[in-house]
């Protein structure tokens, strides 16, 4: 055989080559790294520190009702409430390490954590705790298929065979009650009462301070013992958790003096929460990154403040209800074409019309009016009330949000795709 045949090659071994050896990441995978090698993870909300700067007493608080679960006696409940930010789920986790610490292996406490903002239904509350126990997975609780009483009494016998005091701290608890109703509260206040050898305890964690008049009284008399609030962090608290923090996610160096006072400063202003001052630095580190800088500076705290708030604005768009949605894309559409003084009375004529192309009951106009009022409430719109005299009173609204990210995360709502190509009517308002 010729050389030439053993030592062509086919044409396309290189093209895959090229392929593997560059493609559109390439360009990003040897730019400056900002962060220490996997340490960015640090500035999440979801990492628990080794230390809690500024929250000791709160700590202290927990230990020292949760203690008589490390010798074998039920503690009381506690309800922790508190805004955004203020520390309470990570001092419950940081309490809840400790407890696996003091136990050991003998231990006579097993802590649990949920947050019911992802587990937000009864049997699906009971249905993780009870497997929190359970090794074997054919003897798992099953995801759906049983009565809520079925699934109590599985949870009932796990729990008892454990001889233990369970502490279940439920995060977003006022979530779990406004969407569930307060069943569940109810079984596992009780559950002690069905118990001949556990115990079990419940943490509470609400950002709502009035969620426990949602609750049945006999609900309520169970859950309430001991209630602790935590306050909101001011500036200099909030310096001294982003300089810890800050200190494990980036060299040393790369942050500007000027960059932790000033994302302190812009989290104080939102009632003192850490996660969104944590969330700042983080984020104007990507940013920093992805613009190939040296140090992350000023410049790049206040693009991700800005970011920030444009995420908030979609997400707050994207979750509304239908009508609510179409209530917007119709002050979108008049906003687009450039009306002039927009009314409620401009809005509802294009609603009524999108309406039925969209093959959609029309709500009334007094209803509408309602809708808008609630978006004005979120900032998402503007809505002065205008008085004409005898010609009576109106609102004028404006758009409080950007035009075109507001339209792009409504058309992704496959409800408003017969939209696409609707071209607004020429209207007249009555003065």
């Amino acid at each position: 055989m010729s050389c030439s045949l053993l030592c062509t090659t086919h044409p396309l071994e290189g093209v895959e080559r090229g392929i593997m050896e560059s493609n559109i990441f390439t360009q990003h995978m040897d730019r400056r790294q900002i962060f220490r090698k996997n340490n960015r993870e640090v500035l999440r909300p979801s990492y628990t520190p080794d230390v809690l700067p500024h929250r000791q007493d709160e700590i202290d608080s927990l230990a020292s009702v949760l203690v008589t679960a490390l010798k074998g006696e039920r503690p009381s409940n506690i309800l922790i409430f508190g805004k955004t930010g203020t520390g309470k789920t990570a001092c419950v986790k940081f309490i809840g390490n400790e407890i696996k610490k003091a136990g050991g292996e003998e231990a006579k406490a097993t802590f649990i954590y949920m947050n019911c903002e992802v587990v937000d239904t009864s049997y699906g509350v009971l249905q993780n705790i009870g497997n929190q126990f359970v090794k074997d997975f054919d003897q798992r609780i099953p995801f759906t298929g049983l009565s809520i009483m079925q699934v109590y009494n599985m949870l009932r016998d796990k729990l008892d065979e454990q001889n233990h005091v369970i502490i279940i701290a439920l995060d977003e608890i006022d979530k779990l009650v406004y969407k569930s109703g307060d069943d569940v509260l109810y079984h596992l206040s009780k559950i002690n009462d069905d118990l001949k050898h556990a115990r079990v305890s419940i943490i509470g964690i609400s950002n709502d301070l009035l969620f426990t008049e949602m609750l049945d009284p006999r609900v309520r008399s169970r859950m309430e013992g001991e209630k602790m609030v935590f306050p909101p962090y001011n500036a200099d608290q909030l310096k001294d958790i982003l300089r810890q923090r800050s200190s494990l996610a980036f060299d040393e160096g790369v942050l500007e003096e000027a960059v932790i006072p000033l994302c302190a400063a812009l989290a104080a202003q939102e009632h003192g929460d850490a996660r969104r001052a944590l969330d700042l630095l983080r984020i104007a580190g990507e940013i920093a990154e992805r613009d190939n800088s040296e140090r992350v500076q000023e410049l790049h705290v206040l693009k991700a403040k800005n970011k920030m708030e444009l995420d908030c604005v979609s997400e707050a768009i994207r979750t509304l209800p239908t009508q609510s949605k179409l209530v917007l894309m119709c002050i979108v559409t008049n906003v687009e074409r450039g009306t002039e003084r927009l009314t409620t009375g401009d809005v509802y004529e294009t609603y009524k019309e999108t309406s039925r192309i969209l093959g959609m009951g029309p709500l009334t106009q007094r209803r509408i009016t309602d809708l808008i009022s609630e978006l004005d409430m979120m900032g998402i719109i503007h809505a002065r009330v205008r008085s004409f005299g005898r010609g009576g009173r109106t609102k004028e609204i404006d758009l409080g949000v950007p035009l075109a990210e507001t339209k792009k995360v409504l058309e992704e709502d496959e409800v408003f795709a017969g939209l696409k190509h609707y071209k607004l009517k020429n209207q007249t308002t009555l003065m």
